[in-house]
């Protein structure tokens, strides 16, 4: 297999943007041709839906007509939110492989010119018809991942807020100098508290923002400066009641494990990483999928300033996804150029000491389509006897069956795994929305909405019922619980006294 470097790179600011989405994809593909100096054979182009966020479809045309590429092959790549990876992992193939020398790679979106409620059932789609059934959103299924992991890591509601507090405030302040980010004014503590619970526990301040943008990678044989070294990509399940973990994401930590088994190094070669923080939480769970740090820790290292501009491993220097922007099918190519141009020195802040390794990560849908990439300046001495690569999770490749198409009717009482109450709804439902995990009496989980919003705590126990194939639950307060009890005893005083009659019998006989 051939190495494969890069050549140049190219980004639109992001943020709003009167330009339409070819408009933006040219942009960046301009930049990145001019700084490369070579002729491309091919283009890949990542975006997520185009045919719902504009109108159109068939964009690999479109972009090769507006550039005056026609006849190149041309390649559109989709895997929701990290379809610019997967663009760029595709191109990767195709010149490792040797069929092209030099390839484009572009992503890219246009999303802020529709409703937030339409952008949100939008990006809804990517998640599990059930779960959306009951209202679920992107958010909604990050702050149920962050509810579960604040209880596995016994953490207080206060102390998960200021740490949440900490990665909003660190993206803002790298945002800040960066020209390319739509958000680059810091933000205070204050105005963090005083944002918008979207939800809980998750704020304003802990989604990444709507935005317009594209980004471009030129991938070439030819030997530069930027060596991509090591490429990793896992999937996992689409739907959160699936997992055998919400506190972490296997896509991740197979897709990892992979890019450092091909670099041939382990986390602690990584100078700085650029990491998918749709979510503020999602950045702390992330480091760890990486290795960065044990599980459970990752909080601490934000905590401690590890991840800092200044620390010992800065992450998203660039200001991530939550302050440069997340044009979704952009985000995945634009890690790649930010950490391009902080290789080559060409980025703010400047780090204390030179990078010689990066890392970019990126996620599609809910944690289920997930990418890694490694790239590294040529030439950078290569490690020596350090922590071996992390090895990846154990993956059965048999097909796995899949739930009876007729599964047997849930019970009608279980316990709360995690929930939110969402106060920023899709169409068709009312703020605020209770939304919880529900293990029924069976083992199985259910995904349900909750007929009020109090008395949420995960291991509470609550009533179930089904209602056109939604999921209700209510919570069971001290009352119902004794009139529950109560049920039960009397239905089972009939058992207990033919029992007692049966017994008496037996002891006349004797």
């Amino acid at each position: 297999m051939a190495e494969v470097y890069v050549a140049g790179v190219g980004m639109t600011k992001f943020g709003k943007s009167s330009q339409t989405l070819t408009e933006l994809f040219c942009e960046a593909a301009q930049r990145a041709l001019e700084s490369s100096s070579v002729d491309v054979e091919a283009l890949y182009v990542g975006v997520m839906n185009p045919e719902e966020f504009t109108g159109d479809s068939n964009i690999a045309s479109q972009i090769t007509d507006a550039l005056g590429l026609t006849g190149l092959p041309a390649l559109r790549v989709e895997t929701a939110s990290s379809a610019g990876a997967a663009a760029l992992h595709a191109a990767f193939h195709a010149v490792a492989s040797g069929y092209y020398r030099n390839v484009l790679v572009l992503g890219g979106e246009k999303m802020t010119h529709l409703s937030t409620s339409a952008t949100t059932r939008i990006l809804a789609e990517v998640i599990d018809r059930e779960e959306r059934r009951c209202g679920a959103t992107m958010p909604a299924l990050a702050a149920m991942i962050t509810e579960r992991y604040r209880k596995r890591y016994r953490l207080s509601r206060s102390r998960l807020e200021r740490i949440l507090c900490r990665v909003a405030i660190k993206n803002h302040r790298n945002g800040a100098a960066n020209p390319y980010a739509q958000f680059q004014n810091p933000i205070s503590e204050k105005a963090y508290f005083s944002s918008k619970l979207v939800a809980t526990p998750l704020r304003l301040y802990d989604c990444s923002p709507i935005t317009d943008g594209a980004a471009a990678v030129v991938l070439t044989a030819e030997r530069t400066d930027v060596l991509v070294s090591g490429i990793g990509h896992g999937t996992g399940p689409l739907s959160l009641r699936e997992r055998d973990t919400f506190t972490s994401f296997r896509a991740t930590q197979i897709a990892a494990a992979r890019a450092y088994r091909m670099a041939g190094i382990s986390p602690r070669e990584i100078d700085f990483a650029e990491v998918h923080d749709a979510f503020t939480p999602f950045e702390i769970i992330t480091s760890e999928d990486l290795g960065f740090f044990p599980a459970g820790k990752g909080w601490r290292a934000v905590e401690d300033g590890t991840t800092a501009p200044d620390g010992a491993l800065p992450i998203n220097p660039s200001g991530g996804l939550k302050s440069r922007g997340h044009p979704v099918g952009a985000s995945g190519v634009a890690q790649v150029v930010e950490a391009v141009w902080r290789l080559r020195g060409a980025s703010e802040p400047k780090p204390k000491r030179e990078p010689r390794r990066a890392l970019a990560q990126s996620t599609g849908g809910l944690g289920s389509n997930n990418f890694v990439t490694i790239l590294e300046r040529a030439g950078a001495p290569r490690p020596g006897q350090g922590a071996a690569p992390v090895p990846a999770p154990a993956v059965s490749h048999a097909p796995q069956s899949k739930k009876d198409a007729t599964p047997p009717p849930p019970s009608d009482e279980g316990k709360i795994e995690t929930f939110t109450v969402l106060y920023v709804t899709p169409d068709g439902f009312l703020p605020p929305l209770a939304l919880a995990l529900v293990r029924d009496r069976r083992g199985a989980l259910l995904m349900a909405q909750g007929e009020d919003v109090g008395h949420l705590r995960i291991g509470r126990e609550v009533f179930l019922r089904q209602v056109e194939g939604v999921y209700y639950f209510t919570v069971k307060s001290h009352l119902k619980k004794v009139r529950e009890g109560l049920k039960r005893l009397l239905r089972g005083l009939p058992s207990l006294r033919r029992k007692g009659r049966q017994g008496q019998g037996r002891k006349k006989t004797v």
